[in-house]
């Protein structure tokens, strides 16, 4: 699609392209992996998930855990987030590379989508460096996502739209958590406050693309087709929520964590499901505005237990969301 005679679209994506030459990071120059400061111990309380931004730290089960064990689940869990985060962004790279292949001469989605592509490549970096640096032996994502690791790529190029609402999917997730955990304030590990300050500085602007990307097409779909993606929409954002947020089996096993509790990490607590609301109210705000919120769809966010109140503005803290209203 031409996009160059749309001014303000065109605009928005010069201040984002702008945005990566000047605020950009590289993994190897701005994290001293080497340093004592960050080096990985056992034992390290700094690990222990967070009881207000985590679904397992807010379990009462992994609470009344021996310390011991608190470290060594929250040091797989932060290391599996990472290698699942690299996971989808490898998947991310190559479906940008696919659609910029047919970008017109002259749109300004080729310059920012290859910006893109250069920081995602980047964080896929820093997140096996972290794995490598916790020493746990991690799978990632689910085994079935894994074996079909080649397929949402492929849907970059003929359904884009379809294409960067997965990216959402998977970005929304992750950095609603890495937020939180940020702003909580709790100690943590140097090097992963320093993996996800980085990660969250630069997912802003792949946020942002994405957001401005379906605003500019969405509308222009067909009547039928919008009403089709308006219920593919929430159904792609709940799974999402599982696939990233929940371990894969392995976890489950190794620590010998009983099914009932499993049932009520995800999604059967109160936190927990309030929390599953609240990671999603941006796209809750970008389906309003671009037509996708109808009556049979808003059935469907309710149904399926991630409906709430759509962010007034772009990465609205939860805790604000949540008091007003």
């Amino acid at each position: 699609m031409q996009v160059s005679g749309d001014a303000d679209y065109c605009t928005r994506l010069q201040t984002l392209s702008e945005g990566s030459v000047r605020r950009n990071f590289n993994p190897y120059l701005d994290i001293p992996w080497d340093s004592a400061e960050f080096k990985v111990t056992e034992n390290d309380p700094r690990w222990v998930l967070a009881a207000d931004s985590d679904p397992i730290g807010m379990s009462p089960w992994y609470q009344a855990q021996p310390l011991e064990k608190q470290i060594a689940i929250g040091m797989w869990r932060q290391a599996n987030v990472a290698k699942a985060g690299l996971q989808f962004e490898n998947m991310l790279i190559r479906g940008i590379l696919n659609y910029t292949f047919w970008v017109p001469n002259g749109s300004p989605e080729y310059r920012y989508c290859m910006h893109e592509a250069v920081e995602e490549c980047n964080h896929t970096l820093m997140f096996q460096e972290l794995v490598n640096h916790a020493g746990v032996d991690v799978p990632g994502l689910v085994r079935w996502l894994r074996w079909m690791h080649w397929l949402p790529p492929l849907c970059a190029s003929p359904m884009p739209v379809f294409f960067f609402m997965m990216v959402l999917c998977g970005e929304e997730p992750i950095d609603h958590m890495q937020k939180s955990i940020l702003r909580e304030g709790k100690p943590i590990h140097p090097v992963m406050e320093r993996v996800m300050a980085i990660h969250v500085a630069e997912e802003a602007r792949h946020i942002s693309f994405a957001h401005e990307f379906l605003r500019r097409r969405i509308p222009e779909m067909k009547r039928l087709n919008r009403f089709g993606l308006s219920i593919i929409y929430p159904l792609s954002f709940r799974l999402a929520a599982s696939l990233i947020a929940k371990p894969p089996r392995s976890f489950w096993r190794e620590f010998e964590i009983p099914r009932s509790v499993k049932k009520e990490i995800y999604w059967r607590a109160p936190a927990s499901r309030a929390m599953l609301s609240e990671i999603y109210g941006d796209v809750r705000m970008l389906a309003a505005d671009t037509g996708l919120m109808n009556p049979i769809a808003r059935i469907l966010w309710r149904v399926l237990r991630i409906d709430g109140r759509a962010s007034r503005y772009r990465s609205e803290p939860a805790r604000q969301a949540l008091s007003v209203g």
